[in-house]
């Protein structure tokens, strides 16, 4: 296979949570400009339309909260409409109540696990049997740095990251046999909602880019490479595992 071809995810549809703001939009517009057809799934019907709107390509939206379990069997059912059963499951999807260890609340600790650990299990079960069939799949979990490493008011998070890794590594032996195969990807610190209060904070954004290999924090575009080799055939013998992309904040 032509190097070219071994990323192409052109004709492959895909299912993007998370897909109105953040790290999940950005994977949901890289994989339309490649040549997907993508459907945006998030909470927030009006920033998805404004994402579909500015986005090329064959694009369609699903408007759900994915923290509520019971409705997982719909969304699932709504994703297949627009394009046909998804190829490719990017959980991206994510909840930091950033509460210290002291003042966890069982409602936030329940809140966070639901959306960042609960859902893309029950999502990736509902929508694997059709990947099963056509023998490829591609299912791509968002881990953090905080799957390795504690920080500050992250111990909720953290669970459930640190969750999200194992549950790619089980993903990958229950389900590569048949052709789906489970990553993750951990980004570093990249200017998003869910890290405004670091990027609002110039001296702890800049100490956070002093602890990297490469001196800086992450831009979005930094995610392309990553995904796309995760997403396509490049992957073919890579399953269970996690993808840092964080400048080698890890390596130091």
């Amino acid at each position: 296979m032509a190097s070219q071809a071994l990323f192409d995810v052109s004709g492959r549809v895909a299912c993007v949570t998370g897909a109105s703001s953040g790290l999940g939009r950005a994977a949901a517009t890289m994989l339309a400009e490649a040549g997907a057809s993508v459907v945006g799934v998030a909470r927030r019907g009006d920033v998805l339309d404004q994402w579909k709107s500015e986005t090329g390509g064959k694009v369609a939206t699903v408007v759900a909260d994915l923290s509520d379990r019971s409705a997982v069997s719909d969304v699932a059912d709504a994703v297949s409409r627009p394009f046909g059963p998804p190829d490719i499951l990017i959980n991206a999807a994510g909840l930091n109540t950033r509460q210290p260890a002291d003042d966890v609340t069982p409602e936030g600790w329940d809140a966070t696990l639901a959306l960042n650990l609960t859902a893309p299990f029950f999502l990736a079960q509902a929508l694997v049997p059709a990947m099963k069939a056509k023998g490829w799949g591609r299912i791509v979990n968002f881990a953090s740095l905080q799957s390795r490493r504690a920080f500050p008011g992250g111990i909720a998070y953290g669970a459930s990251k640190g969750g999200v890794e194992q549950l790619t590594r089980a993903m990958a032996e229950a389900w590569s046999g048949a052709g789906v195969l489970a990553n993750a990807l951990a980004p570093g610190f990249f200017p998003t909602e869910l890290t405004g209060p670091v990027f609002a904070d110039q001296a702890l954004a800049e100490r956070h880019a002093g602890q990297t290999c490469i001196g800086r924090n992450g831009e979005l575009a930094d995610l392309a490479g990553p995904l796309l080799f995760l997403c396509s055939d490049a992957s073919a013998y890579v399953t269970g595992q996690i993808l840092f992309v964080d400048g080698g904040f890890t390596a130091k």
